[in-house]
């Protein structure tokens, strides 16, 4: 892995049949309604879209999404991403012995913004920190359904 590339993982837990956690992370259109990180989406393509981040660091992220899989019977989405950041993302939601779901996520990215490359070897802790809160934000907002 370069200094500029970076892994995350996550695991979001509700008590959400695994369906509708499927159906909310497939609907990226209405992401900004519950998730604060996600500041805009802009459909770009018949498949794809724009998408604005920005969290508790003062920079936004525009990525570009285009689908690679969308399995609503395995509940798995992965989604290739290329702008400030290029790599890939994967959803994978599954039962959680009825208790609802818990929707596994795994990013490999690899920064392209300049601002960002020049602060990677410094800042990678609190690029980590800053997603982090973002997911956090996100486990919320899918929760409520709303922005808080």
């Amino acid at each position: 892995m370069s200094r500029h590339e970076m892994r995350f993982a996550g695991r979001w837990r509700a008590s959400l049949p695994p369906a509708t956690m499927y159906a909310k992370l497939a609907d990226i259109e209405h992401y900004p309604s519950w998730w604060p990180a996600v500041r805009s989406v802009k459909q770009t393509g018949e498949q794809e879209c724009e998408v604005v981040i920005r969290s508790m660091l003062p920079y936004e992220l525009t990525v570009r999404l285009r689908p690679l899989a969308q399995d609503p019977l395995e509940r798995v989405l992965e989604a290739a991403l290329e702008g400030d950041i290029t790599g890939n993302v994967r959803w994978h939601v599954r039962d959680d012995g009825g208790h609802g779901c818990v929707a596994f996520c795994n990013e490999y990215v690899s920064v392209r913004k300049a601002a960002l490359r020049r602060l990677m070897p410094l800042a990678r802790p609190f690029f980590h920190l800053n997603h982090a809160v973002a997911m956090r934000s996100g486990q919320h907002g899918v929760v409520a359904g709303v922005k808080p």
